[in-house]
């Protein structure tokens, strides 16, 4: 993971490191069966350098204390390493570039369980299955099973949390998608 990281420190790859004030490789436990992706990093996540430290992420943080998790206990990152300009939508060829950095994270971590925040990372993730993403709403609450890294592995995609910033009706969508998760999380151990 050390040399992935290096590497994203490193890249220009795209224009986005032009812009950055620092990449937002990913944090958490390298040990972890969950690994949540989100979509890129937003403002606070660029100065600090750590994924989902704003607001949505001390929303996520509090999802995660429900169901018995802390940030130690699972890895966090995003599709894209670098923040877009003004928090809009990665670009696909952004995403083109930069996913095989994730996709050497995951196979680094090698997860049970991936959650995938907003539709970014549902379209990503759920491509590598075969599974066609028209709108994060038809996706989530539901358990994808593949094989992947040689392994079963359960992705369950969620709204972002940004999204119930704005939308307070979604939170809930997400408790109930985390509930899945330690659920399932409990069916295994």
């Amino acid at each position: 993971m050390a040399s992935i990281i290096e590497e994203i420190r490193n890249c220009r790859k795209c224009g986005l490191w032009k812009s950055r004030r620092n990449p937002v490789p990913g944090d958490g436990s390298l040990n972890s069966t969950v690994v949540f992706v989100g979509e890129a990093p937003g403002y606070w996540e660029d100065v600090k350098g750590k994924p989902f430290v704003g607001a949505a992420g001390r929303l996520l943080d509090e999802v995660l204390r429900g169901i018995g998790l802390s940030r130690e206990d699972v890895y966090i990152t995003n599709i894209l390493k670098c923040r877009p300009p003004g928090n809009r939508d990665p670009r696909p060829e952004e995403v083109r570039v930069c996913t095989p950095y994730l996709d050497r994270q995951l196979e680094v971590i090698k997860p049970k369980f991936i959650v995938t925040l907003g539709r970014h990372s549902a379209i990503y993730i759920l491509s590598k299955i075969g599974v066609e993403v028209s709108g994060i709403t038809r996706v989530r609450g539901k358990i994808y099973e593949a094989e992947l890294w040689g392994q079963r592995v359960k992705i369950i995609p969620t709204f972002h949390p940004a999204a119930a910033l704005y939308n307070v009706g979604l939170r809930e969508y997400i408790v109930r998608d985390m509930r899945l998760l330690r659920n399932e999380m409990d069916r295994l151990s």
